[in-house]
């Protein structure tokens, strides 16, 4: 066992009931030149639905999911985006928003053959992808559904939709390793020098820093979580991720994150992560969605909600997708 903070310990290997036999064939493909990303599909056959993991995560997040949706009539592919868990390192060095939706892109479409899928996430990874996806690619996404996720900057619609629209202290407060992240992300990969410690800074996640509701990760969830970022280049490729954000790293391409995503949306809050969100914020998602279909806050769930709560967001994708 490897402690951590606040008596959360980390284990030496994660659980079998964690690991669907769906969830343990996992596939790879070259779906850009040079771009392979690992991936889970399950339910071949089904209607395509894609589940993009965000930081820090892996698909490893919607291990809870897989298997119900695929029985639930959904061909589930659950892709690691470049530089996380499976997949590669980018060769050419962008990890930014229209990176990863064109990857996603391509696995879906090229490599897959699925003319149109809806996509589901949350978080950097998740439903920041389904939004640029679907503006990049147009007619590609039939919907999407997102859980807890950074909302685009649009201040116009928020004050619109009778938001403010300014950051406030408390989420500027607990948004340092946002920053750090973004702009000092080589000096903290080196603080940051062994396995142990790597894996002991993204545990801090889902425990001290309350991002998850309280009891929702058991130290067993916690190690399986946090097994992939030992690795020391794909915790700095993570990091590559907000320095594309806060730009101190080159895009690719403009990304498409700053207007209202064009799709039926399905929005599912999840209210147990009090250090970083403002009261406000499970009415924000409406005002960047051109068609929010849904709008509901999931008790005990926090940021991972597919893992946290797996029962409520199952169903409502089932509901929502029927």
């Amino acid at each position: 066992m490897l402690p951590i903070a606040d008596g959360l310990t980390i284990c030496r290997s994660a659980p079998a009931r964690e690991r669907p036999e769906a969830a343990r064939s996992t596939r790879a493909a070259e779906v850009r030149p040079g771009v392979t990303l690992a991936y889970v599909r399950a339910g071949i056959g089904g209607a395509p639905l894609l589940l993009v993991h965000g930081w820090p995560e892996t698909k490893r997040i919607w291990w809870r999911n897989i298997e119900p949706l695929a029985a639930a009539g959904f061909e589930v592919i659950v892709p690691d985006l470049r530089g996380f868990g499976d997949s590669e390192l980018a060769p050419d060095g962008f990890y930014d928003l229209a990176a990863h939706a064109r990857d996603c892109h391509a696995l879906v479409h090229d490599v897959l053959g699925h003319a149109t899928c809806v996509a589901a996430g949350g978080d950097l990874g998740g439903a920041r992808r389904a939004g640029p996806r679907a503006s990049a690619f147009p007619g590609s996404s039939r919907g999407s559904a997102c859980s807890i996720r950074p909302l685009p900057p649009l201040r116009d619609a928020f004050v619109a939709a009778g938001l403010d629209p300014h950051v406030s202290a408390r989420v500027r407060q607990a948004a340092d390793y946002y920053v750090r992240q973004g702009r000092d992300a080589d000096a903290l990969a080196a603080e940051l020098a062994t396995p142990e410690l790597r894996r002991r800074y993204v545990a801090t996640f889902y425990g001290p820093r309350f991002w998850a509701s309280p009891g929702r990760f058991t130290p067993a969830d916690v190690d399986f979580m946090t097994e992939p970022f030992a690795d020391a280049a794909k915790l700095r490729a993570g990091f590559a991720n907000y320095e594309s954000a806060l730009g101190t790293r080159p895009l690719s391409e403009p990304p498409r994150f700053l207007e209202t995503n064009p799709v039926p949306t399905l929005v599912l809050y999840g209210p147990g992560r009090p250090r970083h969100l403002s009261a406000t914020s499970s009415r924000a998602p409406r005002s960047c969605s051109a068609s929010a279909s849904g709008r509901s806050s999931v008790e005990g769930a926090g940021h991972f909600l597919q893992w946290e709560r797996p029962d409520v967001l199952n169903q409502a994708l089932r509901y929502f997708l029927r």
